[in-house]
């Protein structure tokens, strides 16, 4: 199972739920993506695929999004 948590500028943002307890979020837009850490700080975990901008775009929405990332995941693993 792999929730959907938002979608923005064509970017969806979602977690796996049987993965490495860490808190992160993966991002996946047509054929590229990325893992970004959201504990302790949002830092970029991996990336394929993406350009610097495009690097760029997706941290701000994440950090735009943080506290409903945060939520979610406490609400999808309970912790």
């Amino acid at each position: 199972m792999s929730p959907t948590i938002f979608r923005e500028r064509g970017y969806r943002f979602y977690f796996f739920s049987r993965e490495e307890a860490r808190r992160h979020v993966h991002v996946f837009c047509t054929e590229v993506e990325a893992k970004y850490w959201l504990q302790p700080r949002i830092e970029r975990a991996k990336s394929y695929g993406l350009s610097s901008q495009q690097l760029r775009r997706i941290e701000e929405m994440i950090r735009e999004h943080e506290d409903e990332l945060n939520r979610a995941w406490r609400r999808h693993f309970g912790n």
